[in-house]
């Protein structure tokens, strides 16, 4: 381990950030580097446990402690080689992912967590830097081919991947650009786009084809696909949101926030938004879920200079720390407060909307709500709600955004077309370790089979179904799984 007192001697410190009247003029990221010192008193922190549970948090399996002792240590190459051995891309967990493996994290028993997912960032922005990322070529081509529909992180690890095995790999993105959900879902001031395209760019130069405005069952056939590919791997993505099917529905005013957020993504990259400008500006802004797409609606709407912006949440509010029912080193459902939270919002919890309230032109001017009594299971989960008696209210509201979570991939198109068998949810049904699907030649990973999740379980997916891929094409594989990294 690099320092042995280093927990001892140092806390939990995080990077500075832009002020937020500063930040809010703009769409850059604004989370600042560590000085060298900070670095490595962060890293030292480290504690190098008997028994790293870090491991087990993240779903990647990152060999945490072995990363953090070479940053202490000033091994910048030691350091990324341990990290891109079990992550293809840890500039976006290390800006995105909600860092499972913090809370997992030995000493976070007693004492705040190692900062593992900013030490992961400054790892592969510093191996930039010095010019260690370079493009790994395959040097023998198998002859094999394997379609991937979808370039979201779980269609990409799978590309990069497969194609680090040998397979000639093409990637179809509907878009106009790579990344899923990380180009134009994710915020420009959480990950901006450069940091996509960088990687785009290398795994194109590794041999990975990318083929976008490639709608696959619309404007490209997958019968040309099953007859020209050895394998297809469905990693789409979850993409149909939940609905708020109450009175006022149809109103002007009322969007799923993929739809606004999308739209702000366009505009930073200067592309044409295509379809009626959704705008916070001099709106009272409602985001309704709790969850972070919510969050980036909060920080956008802020952006846009709403007038106000309120976020509501159905269940009642965690607790700010663990409970008996959330022992170390289980996932916490605790409080969690975004940067777009500290930005500026009026949170609320236990709220139910009732109606979408219109002007009688077809815009959104108000919407009623109620405040709930949760009752609680014997687990300490909310079980059960009823509507508290004379609470209900109306509030003004211009815009509303239905922010409360994905049900399953589009069925539209592709999955019809193919006949797949799908699970009780509507995902794809896949075995968990085959990732095989009905069709022998048809494999899925990532938000299309498990259901909408992190960015890290989608890296996992994609990594994992590679695997299962070329073993199905070859026999066996030399492509390493997470659990042989933790042996």
């Amino acid at each position: 381990m690099g320092k042995a007192t280093g927990f001892l001697e140092f806390t939990r410190e995080l990077p500075s950030k832009r002020k937020v009247e500063e930040r809010l003029n703009d769409y850059n990221e604004f989370v600042q580097r560590y000085s060298e010192e900070k670095l490595n008193e962060q890293s030292g922190r480290c504690m190098n446990c008997g028994v790293p549970f870090c491991h087990n948090g993240c779903p990647l399996g990152n060999i945490i402690p072995e990363f953090n002792d070479a940053v202490y240590r000033k091994e910048w190459k030691e350091a990324y080689d341990i990290l891109a051995s079990t992550n293809n891309f840890p500039e976006f967990t290390g800006r995105i992912c909600p860092a499972p493996c913090e809370s997992a994290c030995v000493l976070g028993i007693n004492q705040p967590a190692v900062t593992i997912e900013e030490i992961e960032k400054h790892i592969i922005e510093i191996a930039f830097d010095k010019g260690f990322v370079q493009p790994k070529k395959s040097i023998v081509r198998t002859g094999k081919k394997v379609a991937v529909v979808g370039s979201g992180p779980a269609g990409l690890a799978a590309a990069a991947q497969l194609n680090y095995a040998g397979h000639y790999v093409m990637v179809f993105e509907r878009d106009d650009a790579p990344g899923g959900l990380l180009r134009y879902g994710i915020p420009d001031f959480k990950l901006e786009k450069w940091v996509i395209d960088r990687r785009i760019k290398l795994m194109e130069e590794e041999g990975v084809v990318f083929r976008c405005n490639a709608n696959v069952g619309v404007n490209v056939s997958i019968n040309e696909l099953l007859r020209e590919f050895n394998v297809i791997v469905l990693a789409g993505g979850s993409t149909i949101p939940r609905d708020l099917k109450i009175p006022g529905r149809e109103l002007k005013g009322v969007h799923y926030a993929m739809e606004f957020l999308k739209q702000q993504n366009k505009r930073v990259s200067n592309i044409e938004v295509g379809a009626e400008d959704i705008f916070a500006t001099g709106k009272n802004v409602v985001v309704i879920g709790g969850g972070d797409t919510g969050s980036d609606c909060v920080g956008t709407s802020n952006r846009h200079k709403a007038t106000s912006v309120t976020q509501f949440e159905l269940l009642p509010k965690p607790p700010e720390s663990r409970t008996a029912f959330m022992p170390w080193p289980t996932y916490p459902m605790t409080l969690k407060t975004s940067s777009s939270h500290e930005e500026g919002a009026n949170r609320n919890w236990a709220i139910s909307t009732k109606e979408f309230i219109g002007d009688g032109n077809g815009n959104l001017k108000a919407l009623k709500i109620v405040d709930l009594e949760w009752q609680v299971s014997d687990d300490g989960r909310p079980a059960k709600f009823v509507e508290r008696a004379d609470s209900e209210r109306v509030i003004p509201c211009e815009l509303a955004l239905l922010a409360m979570g994905f049900v399953h991939p589009q069925h539209e198109g592709l999955v019809q077309q193919l006949e797949v068998e799908l699970d009780d949810r509507g995902n794809l049904k896949a075995t968990e370790k085959e990732y095989q699907t009905s069709i022998p030649k048809i494999f899925t990973a990532g938000d299309m089979r498990r259901g909408q999740s992190l960015v890290v379980w989608a890296i996992s997916e994609g990594r994992e179904c590679a695997r299962k891929v070329d073993e199905f094409l070859m026999g066996s594989s030399l492509l390493e799984s997470k659990d042989s990294f933790l042996r």
